[in-house]
C-alpha cells in the first residue's frame, strides 16, 4: 500500500498524504524599538515599530490607561506563548474575564466581539450550557483515567466511534487521541515512520511541507511549519523536513499566469523536489487545506483538493469533504470540543492501522501515547459538542450565514489600502498593501496592521494581527446583527487606518 494524493496528476504514488484541520501562529518581523501604541496592540512575537508621532502616541496611551486592569499584572510570572518579552515586562496584559456567546469581557468590563473565535477554535462561543453540564457530570463521575494497556473509559470509546462515523471522505479504522493539534502532527510523523519501517522501507523518512504553513509549535510540528520565527534560535527545522512553494496565487503568480497554470507550476516544482531527493526517501506531504498563519490563503484552483478547519467552518463537516480528498491519515483538534477542553485526535486508515497493529504484536506494544490521551472529561465534552453540531445542523447553518460575512466584508475591499481580501465560509484574511499590489508593501515602521488592530479593539472587536494581515474566523453562532457589528467596526477601523496612512505619507514627503 502506498498512501498518496495527487496535486493535479503530478505526484501519483509518491506521497503519503496527511490532512490537517488546525491553524494558528504568527508572522515573523524584525525586533526593534517599539512605541507604546505598537506594544499594546501587537499580537506578534516581535511587532513592527510605529513612527514618532506625539499626538497618535498620546491618543493610544490615553486609551491604554482606560484598559489597564484593576490589578496590575505588568511583569507577571507567565512565560507567555507567542509573546515578546517586553510585552509582559513593560505592559499590562489584556485579561479576559468572562464570555457570553460571541462576546468576551475584560476585567474592566469592556466588551469585545470575538472575531477570531478565541484562536479559530470556539465555534459555539461562550457559555454553552450543555458543554458545561457535560464536563460537570463527567468530573463528578470519573474526573480522570488513562487509556494505556487496554484500559480506558467509556467517553473515550464513544468519541472514537462517533468521530469515525462522521468522517465520510474515506472509511477510517482507528482514532488516536492527543491533547491538541501539535502533538497530533508529531504523532503523524512517528506513525508514518513506524509504518514504513514495518514494511522494510527504512529510507522513507522525509516530510514535505510548504513555506508559510503552520502545523504546530512542538519540535516536529514546528519543523513542519514554514514560518521562520518558529525556527529561529530553536535549531529548527529538523533535517528530515523539506519545504516547497507557498500556494498564494495573488502574491506569487507570474505575469499572465492563470490560477490553473500557477497550480501546475507548483505541482511540477513539488515533483522535481521529490525526484531530486529520491521518491524512495519521501514519507509524506503535509498541508493545511487553507493556510491560516500564513494569512488565510485558500488553495488556487486545481491545486489539490483539501481544507483548513474541520467541523463546518468552510461549510462542510471536514475539509476533505470540500476538496474531495481521500486521505490515509487525518489530524483534528480545535473545534472538536469547541475548545471547552483541550483535545485533539488522529484518524488512521485501515491499511496503515493494520500494519501498525501487526508490528506492535511483534514488538510487544505500540509504544507511543500521552498521559491525557482520551481524557474522559475532554471526550465527554467533545461528544456533546458533536451532538450539538448535528442537532443544530451547523454545517448547513454556516452555509447559510457565511454570505453575510463574506459578501459584507467584500464591500470594503475597494479600499485603496486593501491589497487582497481572501477567504471562504467563516474564515477571512485581509492584507494591507499600497496600490492593491502585492509588491507595494507599507514600510514596516508604519505598523499598519498593528494600528488597525488597535482601532478594532478600541471599538470593541478583537481580530488577529500578523504583520499587515488581519485574520478573522467568527463563531458559528453569529447572528445577522453580529455580522453587521463586525463589518461596521471593521469599516470604521479601516477609515481611521486610511487616514493614518495618508498622514504618514504626507510626513514622508516633507
Amino acid at each position: 500500500m502506498a498512501p498518496c494524493i495527487a496535486l493535479r496528476s503530478a505526484m501519483r504514488s509518491q506521497l503519503a498524504f496527511l490532512t490537517r484541520q488546525i491553524v494558528i501562529g504568527a508572522r515573523e518581523v524584525e525586533s526593534q524599538k517599539f512605541s507604546a501604541a505598537t506594544r499594546w496592540n501587537s499580537s506578534l512575537g516581535a511587532p513592527v515599530p510605529e513612527p514618532n508621532d506625539d499626538k497618535a502616541e498620546k491618543e493610544v496611551l490615553d486609551s491604554m490607561e482606560q484598559k489597564v486592569p484593576k490589578e496590575k499584572y505588568k511583569g507577571h510570572h507567565m512565560l507567555s506563548p507567542f509573546t515578546a518579552g517586553w510585552q509582559s515586562s513593560d505592559t499590562h496584559p489584556l485579561i479576559i474575564d468572562k464570555s457570553e456567546g460571541v462576546f468576551v469581557y475584560d476585567t474592566n468590563g469592556n466588551k469585545y466581539l470575538d472575531a477570531l473565535a478565541g484562536l479559530w477554535c470556539n465555534p459555539l462561543g461562550g457559555n454553552e450550557p450543555r458543554l458545561v453540564a457535560a464536563a460537570t457530570e463527567q468530573l463528578n463521575k470519573l474526573p480522570f483515567y488513562h487509556s494505556f494497556w487496554n484500559r480506558t473509559t467509556q467517553p473515550s470509546l464513544d468519541l472514537a466511534k462517533e468521530v469515525l462515523e462522521i468522517f465520510k471522505a474515506k472509511k477510517m479504522s482507528k482514532v488516536f487521541f492527543t491533547n491538541g493539534g501539535s502533538d497530533a502532527n508529531d504523532t503523524q510523523v512517528k506513525l508514518v515512520w513506524y509504518y514504513n519501517n514495518a514494511l522494510g522501507r527504512h529510507k522513507k523518512k522525509k516530510f514535505i511541507a510548504r513555506q508559510k504553513s503552520y502545523h504546530g509549535s512542538t519540535l516536529i510540528a514546528a519543523s513542519l511549519s514554514g514560518l521562520t520565527n518558529l525556527h529561529q534560535n530553536f535549531d529548527l527545522p529538523l533535517p528530515f523536513v523539506l519545504h516547497t512553494d507557498c500556494p498564494h496565487y495573488w502574491r506569487y503568480h507570474l505575469p499572465g499566469e492563470t490560477e490553473e497554470d500557477f497550480a501546475t507550476r507548483l505541482a511540477d516544482n513539488l515533483e522535481k523536489l521529490i525526484l531530486k531527493e529520491g521518491p524512495e526517501t519521501i514519507a509524506a506531504f503535509i498541508a493545511e487545506p487553507v493556510m491560516g498563519a500564513g494569512g488565510v490563503i485558500p488553495p488556487p484552483a486545481t491545486y489539490f483538493e483539501k481544507v483548513i478547519c474541520a467541523f463546518g467552518r468552510l461549510g462542510t463537516m471536514f475539509g476533505c469533504d470540500k476538496y474531495n480528498i481521500q486521505p490515509d491519515l487525518v489530524s483534528i483538534a480545535k473545534a472538536l470540543s469547541s475548545s471547552y477542553m483541550p483535545i485533539g485526535a488522529m484518524l488512521v486508515g485501515k491499511e496503515v492501522a493494520d500494519v501498525v497493529l501487526s508490528e506492535s504484536n511483534k514488538l510487544g506494544s505500540f509504544a507511543h501515547g500521552f498521559t491525557y490521551s482520551g481524557h474522559p472529561v475532554a471526550c465527554a465534552v467533545a461528544l456533546e459538542t458533536l451532538k450539538i453540531y448535528k442537532e443544530r445542523n451547523l454545517v448547513e447553518h454556516v452555509q447559510n450565514i457565511s454570505p453575510l460575512f463574506q459578501d459584507g466584508m467584500r464591500e470594503l475591499a475597494k479600499s485603496p489600502i486593501i491589497g487582497e481580501m481572501r477567504g471562504t465560509g467563516l474564515i477571512m484574511g485581509v492584507e494591507f498593501t499600497d496600490n492593491k499590489s502585492p509588491s507595494d508593501v507599507f514600510p514596516p515602521e508604519w505598523g499598519v496592521g498593528t494600528y488597525f488592530g488597535a482601532q478594532c479593539a478600541e471599538r470593541g472587536m478583537l481580530v488577529r494581527v500578523a504583520g499587515d494581515t488581519i485574520m478573522m474566523s467568527p463563531p458559528f453562532i453569529m447572528k445577522p446583527e453580529n455580522f453587521q457589528q463586525l463589518i461596521h467596526i471593521f469599516g470604521e477601523a479601516l477609515k481611521s487606518t486610511e487616514e493614518r496612512i495618508q498622514y504618514l505619507k504626507s510626513q514622508s514627503n516633507k
